[in-house]
């Protein structure tokens, strides 16, 4: 009888973790071929392998890869983007592809137009329309097709500032460009689902001051906008929590209609007591992936099977381990590059 409950039980969890799973178990490795030219090599169980290789084999089947404006491939450039893309794709991976409209990093503090790009509305109109044109057929003609495309990186102010900046332009240059951008995404493939990303996730009233005013009649419309994505992370602040997270996705989706997705997210398996974090949660490897296991279970339970998946920002990156908070190390890899037993959030956690 006991061994009876024992199998019942353990079909009841197995079929729980098969309803509750997300479809995208994503992670940003952007910065890996960087990484390699300076010599960095992972191990998984001991053994030297590629990290696209490790991460798909622990159920990573998204690759989430940032490209900036910028010709130079330690920027980032289209040709760096093109060359991860082919590895992404043949180690199993579907492609998130993350613009950033801009040389360098775009987030809510920066979002420079890129040099040499019109400074008006219909120029850049113009220019974002060819530019995203041309990028999207380059990713299908290497035969590395695109299945989810952001438009923009934590564009919770607009980008391609000044021109496109709502705090000072309002919403309607911003709105023109994304419609333009998207519009190119639709006629270059039309399959690719779009992504507008926001960040913190969690703060209705800023999520809610953009998805008011962000949708013009003649400009962006509902439906150029396929997936709602945000950032989700502890040490900014200590609103970010599952509740705050919960309240504001489910809140869109009775609104909109659309899927909802944490496009970036870390938690630290090394962090100084004197940085607050935002859950209660183990400072651990384990921790890790306890942070991520909450997150899917917000978007598990968003209603209509809306909430779709998660992507962990750059889990690899050795020598940048803060991954820009102030905490000491957020990867899924030790300093020499072994695999934490955090690696198997990406399939136990997502």
């Amino acid at each position: 009888m006991l061994l009876k409950f024992s199998r019942l039980a353990a079909v009841l969890i197995a079929g729980a973790n098969l309803v509750t799973a997300l479809t995208w178990h994503s992670a940003d490795f952007s910065s890996l071929i960087n990484l390699e030219n300076s010599g960095i090599r992972y191990k998984d169980n001991g053994a030297t392998t590629p990290l696209e290789t490790i991460l798909h084999n622990h159920g990573v089947n998204l690759a989430r890869i940032r490209i900036w404006t910028s010709s130079n491939n330690t920027s980032y450039s289209l040709s760096y983007g093109l060359a991860l893309a082919k590895r992404a794709r043949a180690a199993g991976m579907s492609l998130l592809v993350d613009l950033h409209y801009s040389d360098t990093w775009a987030d809510p503090a920066h979002q420079a137009i890129p040099s040499g790009w019109p400074t008006t509305v219909s120029g850049l109109n113009t220019q974002i329309y060819t530019y995203t044109l041309n990028l999207v057929n380059a990713f299908n003609n290497q035969g590395t097709p695109i299945s989810l495309i952001q438009i923009g990186n934590e564009i919770s102010d607009g980008f391609l500032w000044p021109v496109g900046r709502l705090s000072t332009n309002g919403f309607s240059p911003a709105s023109q460009m994304l419609h333009s951008a998207i519009s190119a995404v639709r006629t270059a493939s039309p399959s690719t689902r779009t992504v507008i990303h926001l960040a913190n996730g969690w703060d209705a009233s800023a999520t809610n001051w953009f998805y008011n005013s962000i949708f013009i009649s003649g400009q962006l419309s509902l439906a150029d906008v396929d997936i709602l994505g945000f950032s989700f992370y502890p040490f900014y602040g200590t609103s970010a929590t599952y509740s705050n997270l919960q309240s504001n996705l489910q809140a869109l989706v009775n609104k909109f209609g659309k899927d909802v997705m944490v496009v970036e997210t870390d938690w630290p398996a090394s962090c100084s007591s004197s940085v607050a974090l935002s859950q209660n949660i183990a400072v651990s490897a384990a921790g890790q992936q306890s942070w991520v296991l909450g997150i899917r279970n917000v978007l598990s339970a968003i209603s209509g099977g809306h909430g779709i998946g998660i992507s962990y920002w750059e889990p690899a990156w050795i020598g940048n381990a803060g991954l820009g908070s102030s905490c000491a190390d957020n990867l899924v890899v030790d300093g020499s590059g072994n695999t934490r037993s955090s690696v198997a959030m990406f399939s136990a956690s997502m």
